[in-house]
């Protein structure tokens, strides 16, 4: 981990932080100025609570004090009601953070531990690995998917299949967003994307982390000769060891371009382990992965050996991309 970085961010989210609550406040003292009932009900808690302390302290009067914590209870109730009334909204007055997790500290308290929450994880993962340009995913969202862009004639000859492209392409969909639905569930399969370029298969996963990244998982996107090159560095020593182990323990890792790489015996088998590796879900902890691939299956037996596809077949849905080249179809209608 880049420590540079980190601290950078850090700041950044202490910024973001501070921000948030400036916001806060600066709507309470518009609220309160346009309402000033807010301030004489904060006013009498104010005097209650401190009464209600002296009298813990000096007093054992328990009708009293019960009296009290009812008042005060009534007049909480009365602040909330009328909040409620102007704004709709029983929160409007609380900082409005990025992450609900972590208050935008960067960091979740939880029995005493400290651990990193999973958005500035997600950050760091973001800038250190997920660099390309083909994974920008702002647009990469399933209200953007058309499938129209999709031929709706069956050509059996030509797709060597008994259905469209159109109808595929949303089976494909369904089986993404069944993906995304399941995701913590362990029998639930990785997915495998085969087929030529600009077809959707790289769309299609960015849509599926964009997803999942909503729902608090971290994905980390790699091409598959960046990330073997980067475990052999590491293995000789020339980097650290969290890609590595983020490459493990990530929920979701996303390979894309396997068969570009330059391969050998050590290649094939860091890339086994990462892959069995992630299907053991060490650690009871589930990760899944999705490998995309311009090589069909014929070819990726005659490109890895049997155990890697095996893993492949015995554990990911296979998802058969086919059709015209999209991106030219999109050029063309420009």
């Amino acid at each position: 981990m880049n420590t540079t970085i980190l601290k950078s961010l850090l700041i950044m989210y202490e910024n973001k932080r501070n921000k948030k609550i400036d916001e806060a406040e600066n709507r309470k003292k518009e609220l309160y100025e346009n309402n000033p009932k807010f301030s004489e009900i904060d006013d009498q808690l104010s005097r209650l609570s401190i009464s209600a302390s002296k009298n813990l302290i000096n007093s054992n009067n328990f009708e009293y004090l019960d009296n009290l914590r009812k008042e005060i209870e009534k007049l909480k109730k009365e602040k909330k009601e009328l909040l409620l009334s102007i704004t709709n909204d029983e929160n409007y007055l609380l900082p409005v953070y990025d992450c609900k997790l972590c208050n935008d500290t960067g960091y979740i308290t939880d029995n005493y531990n400290t651990k990193m929450c999973n958005c500035l994880k997600q950050q760091l993962f973001n800038i250190e690995y997920n660099k390309s340009n083909t994974f920008s995913i702002e647009n990469h969202k399933f209200e953007n998917f058309l499938s129209t862009f999709y031929s709706e004639n069956v050509d059996k000859e030509k797709y060597n299949s008994d259905i469209s492209p159109r109808d595929n392409i949303e089976i494909i969909k369904k089986i993404s967003l069944n993906f995304i639905e399941n995701f913590d569930n362990p029998d639930e399969k990785n997915l495998l994307f085969t087929g030529n370029t600009g077809l959707g298969k790289t769309f299609i996963s960015g849509c599926i982390a964009n997803e999942l990244l909503k729902k608090g998982k971290n994905v980390l996107y790699q091409t598959a000769p960046v990330m073997l090159d980067t475990v052999i560095n590491y293995r000789f020593g020339k980097a650290d060891s969290s890609i590595y182990n983020s490459l493990l323990d990530v929920d979701l890792l996303i390979i894309d371009d396997l068969g570009t790489e330059c391969m050998n015996s050590m290649k094939f088998s860091e890339l086994f382990n990462i892959i069995n590796t992630r299907l053991l879900n060490q650690n009871n902890k589930i990760t899944k992965t999705i490998i995309s691939t311009n090589l069909n299956i014929q070819n990726l037996f005659k490109n890895y050996d049997e155990r890697i596809v095996s893993r492949l077949i015995g554990n990911y849905n296979i998802c058969r991309f086919f059709g015209d080249d999209i991106r030219l179809m999109k050029k063309m209608r420009k």
